[in-house]
């Protein structure tokens, strides 16, 4: 079972076994709910998430896209969309223990800020769509 929280511990939840996916996104809304450079996520299906405590507030961002965060502290929590109605994306930083991720791609890399880099080998597709060919993998170049 793996377990997260926001930051004053109000939300609490888990989910049953692996993730679908873990992302790194570089889209201006969510480094707008972020505030950050980048947001790391991790795609679990719907039924196997489970909320054990608190529950978190959500917002329209755009048409059919949701974010939800927690109405305490204010820590984003997840995203969800109608293209994708069974999966839930967890901001990766509310997971107990991050640090059992491995993330397999960029997401909206066309977005990606001029001064912001990680350095990693992995792909990057210029939007959400990963069955697309990727702009490139790691790093950019300077040229």
């Amino acid at each position: 079972m793996t377990t997260g929280r926001c930051l004053c511990g109000a939300i609490r939840y888990e989910y049953s076994g692996e993730a679908n996916l873990v992302v790194y996104c570089h889209c201006e809304s969510c480094r707008r709910q972020t505030s950050s450079p980048v947001a790391g996520f991790v795609l679990v299906p719907k039924a196997a998430l489970r909320f054990t405590s608190g529950q978190s507030k959500e917002f329209a961002s755009s048409p059919g896209v949701w974010r939800s965060f927690c109405g305490e502290c204010g820590s984003p929590i997840y995203y969800r969309t109608d293209r994708r109605p069974d999966v839930i994306d967890l901001y990766a930083g509310t997971l107990s223990d991050p640090s059992t991720l491995t993330p397999q791609g960029h997401v909206y890399a066309a977005e990606q800020l001029p001064w912001f880099e990680v350095l990693d080998d992995l792909p990057r597709y210029p939007g959400s769509r990963m069955a697309d060919a990727p702009m490139r993998r790691g790093p950019r170049k300077d040229g």
